[in-house]
């Protein structure tokens, strides 16, 4: 067995909720009680409205890919301080966010480095999308001659993982939108901002002002984040943002930050020495993708759509060398260090601290 304990279940913890617990792919959501929900706010003083739904976010160490989850030798079903490093940093850029006087964020504690309580949000349903280098999915199409991008239109001649002029804002679903004319009735499809404007209450945007404003808070955080990367010789390639509304103490409804921003999960990241070099060193998910299709015995398993029985089967039976998870824990761990400005340690046995604080601190423990 790994000498690691990685926090790979994330769903069980014995936390005091209402209704079922909802796992993603790496995170899982325990809606508190109301009564635990106003205990809390009077509690410890939260700057929300009385009332406010809270839940614990507790975020785990597995690894997806390909939309699969993938896992290692010696029953390492994780990478050890992929959770750690992935609410690190984004609580670090959430920081400055909120220094530079963007908008605020769903977080309202941090009681321990794998947990969030969060407030409720209505999610704004586009995956809002940044990029600023060609690279990618984006460069594949380019190169089998796509030009017109959510709307945009690329100019001729560009290059492989080439610095574009301006950020671009390339927009996807969020979950499945039903009913919209020239939008697919699948997850993670490209849209333009066109079909936003045009059916507003489908993307659950409450007015067109607001989609300028998204992607007003989505250029400034994109160009916040860039900046700091830049002092630490990291280039900030593309990333994801969410948003979603809150409501203020004076009934308002406020667009805010939700999810993650700026994570190696998010984003890629890429090393800036090598790439003026010539090389793309990524230090993001990106690196554990192309490990993974150096590694598994048929790589076009992963690329192509068409074989998603395949993969899954393979997700389920395949396991990593344990080097492989280690060098993915080195470049999460590693870039984390880097941008919050001090060593992560990564616990030694992060479900048990979880539930120890929650009990003792915040008396959620059943």
């Amino acid at each position: 067995m790994s000498s690691y304990k990685v926090l790979d279940v994330n769903d069980d913890l014995p936390i005091r909720t209402k209704g079922a617990v909802h796992s993603g792919k790496v995170r899982s959501v325990y809606w508190l009680t109301d009564a635990d929900s106003a205990r809390l706010i009077e509690e410890k003083g939260y700057d929300v409205p009385a009332g406010t739904e809270l839940a614990i976010m507790v975020i785990s160490d597995r690894i997806s890919a390909f939309d699969c989850i993938w896992q290692g030798e010696n029953g390492l079903n994780g990478v050890p301080g992929k959770g750690i490093a992935l609410n690190s940093v984004a609580a670090h850029w959430f920081s400055l966010f909120n220094e530079a006087g963007l908008a605020g964020n769903h977080i309202v504690d941090i009681p321990h480095p794998y947990v969030w309580i969060v407030r409720k949000a209505s999610t704004v349903r586009v995956e809002a999308i940044a990029r600023r280098y060609i690279t990618g999915s984006m460069w594949r199409d380019y190169a089998k001659g796509v030009r017109s991008f959510c709307g945009l239109q690329l100019p001729e001649g560009l290059e492989a993982n080439q610095k574009l002029d301006d950020v671009l804002i390339t927009p996807s679903t969020k979950g499945i939108i039903k009913g919209v004319a020239d939008v697919p009735e699948v997850d993670d499809v490209n849209i333009s901002r066109q079909n936003i404007e045009d059916n507003l209450s489908a993307f659950n945007f409450k007015s067109a002002a607001d989609v300028d404003k998204y992607e007003q808070l989505l250029t400034e955080g994109f160009t916040l984040i860039s900046n700091e990367l830049e002092k630490l010789d990291q280039i900030f390639v593309d990333t994801k943002f969410e948003f979603g509304y809150v409501e203020d103490k004076d009934g308002q409804a406020r667009l805010i930050y939700i999810d993650e921003v700026g994570t190696p999960d998010s984003s890629r990241i890429w090393d800036g020495p090598a790439y003026r070099d010539g090389k793309i060193v990524e230090n993001s998910k990106e690196g554990f993708r192309q490990l993974l299709i150096n590694n598994v015995p048929d790589s076009d398993v992963l690329l192509n759509k068409d074989r998603m029985p395949e993969r899954e089967a393979l997700a389920r039976d395949y396991l990593l060398p344990e080097a492989v998870m280690m060098s993915v824990s080195e470049t999460y761990v590693g870039i984390a260090s880097k941008i919050v400005g001090r060593e992560l340690v990564i616990p030694t046995d992060p479900r048990q601290e979880v539930i120890d604080i929650l009990d003792k601190h915040y008396g959620l423990i059943k």
